[in-house]
């Protein structure tokens, strides 16, 4: 998914000056991600019985042989360390989407190392790994609050610190290539079954039914967005299309273990709703330069996915019932998304100046303005330039 779907879905958002700085910070963030996963950051998330954190007795794989089964499932670990290194390329990936066509390829590196560690390892062993939050209870199948929640509170706030791009909001930056982008989206959209279905580690009818409640979110959604841009602006956009399909796909991720498919389209509907607003209140009111809205559609929809679960997880509203009473559920998602952003937030905050008083953050303004694919790289996709 990272690799060519979310590489093309926001290589296609950027200018044409832009396209291959994305693909490089796309592909950077994939290996390093991987590297570090083995070396360590999958021991701290999944290994202990720490609450809070995990521990080193699986660094580097140790131990880990090939016919050991992942405990509780009966998966073979690899297979399941591997499955979720897919997650931690991901999610830090998400929110280069706020930093575009201005910051630093080496700082988008070492950022993304520092806060896949401090950041992502110990909100997995909150929620996946046994820890606090999943001993209270707290329902996120595929990463509303892991992976959502997470980048898009770290988007918002690195898109504050950096600021804007030159000319933002007085003159604007329009994707180069929409096409490009709808091929991102959509190979997004499938890629996103094998995230959220796969996270059912079985082969059978809730993945089955994750599988579908994911898809049904998805058209909910972009057809509610479709919608909204005739209402307002009097057209359908492709590109805000597909963003309304990535909303419906994220708000259904935390939430696709729990609802029915009437709950499901009901979410994308939702989600589009909002989602739809967070970017024009983002964008147009706050003048907040997240530019390619990672917190409006990511950081959003997968904070409201995890508060809806509560409601459409219920069995006389179509869900499965097994999540807790609407109250109580409710309580826990909250208590859940709260330390979340709250760490998520601060910990973007101290490793953005860390950074900043050591390599620096941003390119300089003749960079941005020659674009990042030559300054950055050498190299242009469009030799006379967009």
């Amino acid at each position: 998914m990272t690799m060519p779907g979310l590489a093309l879905f926001y290589g296609g958002l950027v200018r044409g000056k832009n396209m291959l700085s994305v693909l490089g910070q796309c592909a950077g963030i994939a290996f390093i991600a991987s590297l570090l996963w083995v070396a360590g950051l999958y021991s701290l998330a999944f290994k202990g019985t720490g609450g809070w954190i995990g521990d080193l007795s699986a660094v580097g794989l140790r131990g880990i042989t090939t016919d050991r089964i992942a405990p509780g499932t009966s998966i073979p670990e690899l297979l399941f360390v591997m499955f979720q290194m897919t997650f931690a390329i991901i999610t830090p990936a998400l929110y280069i989407g706020a930093v575009v066509e201005r910051m630093k390829f080496s700082a988008v590196m070492l950022f993304s190392a520092l806060w896949l560690a401090i950041v992502y390892a110990p909100v997995t062993k909150w929620v996946w790994g046994g820890g606090w939050l999943f001993q209270m209870g707290v329902r996120d199948l595929a990463g509303g609050i892991v992976v959502h929640a997470t980048a898009g509170v770290s988007a918002l706030v690195l898109a504050m610190l950096l600021g804007k791009r030159q000319g933002f909001p007085h003159h604007p930056h329009p994707p180069h290539k929409p096409s490009m982008v709808f091929i991102g989206a959509a190979m997004l959209w499938v890629g996103w079954f094998g995230f959220n279905a796969g996270s059912q580690l079985s082969a059978g009818g809730s993945a089955a039914m994750t599988m579908l409640v994911t898809h049904l979110s998805a058209c909910s959604a972009a057809l509610v967005w479709m919608l909204l841009e005739k209402i307002r602006n009097g057209k359908v956009g492709i590109v805000g299309m597909v963003t309304g399909l990535v909303a419906g796909l994220a708000t259904i991720t935390p939430a696709s273990g729990d609802v029915g498919p009437l709950g499901a389209i009901a979410i994308g509907a939702i989600a589009a709703v909002v989602c739809y607003f967070a970017v024009s209140l983002i964008r147009e009111k706050w003048h907040i330069d997240d530019s390619l809205d990672v917190f409006a559609v990511h950081g959003v929809g997968g904070i409201l996915g995890t508060l809806l679960l509560s409601f459409f997880g219920q069995k006389f509203l179509g869900g499965l019932g097994i999540v807790k009473p609407i109250g109580e559920q409710l309580a826990i998602q909250s208590l859940a998304l709260g330390v979340t952003i709250v760490w998520s937030a601060i910990a973007t905050l101290v490793l953005f100046f860390l950074i900043k008083t050591t390599i620096g953050v941003r390119v300089s303004a003749e960079q941005e303005a020659e674009g990042l694919d030559r300054a950055e790289h050498g190299e242009n996709d469009y030799p006379m330039g967009m």
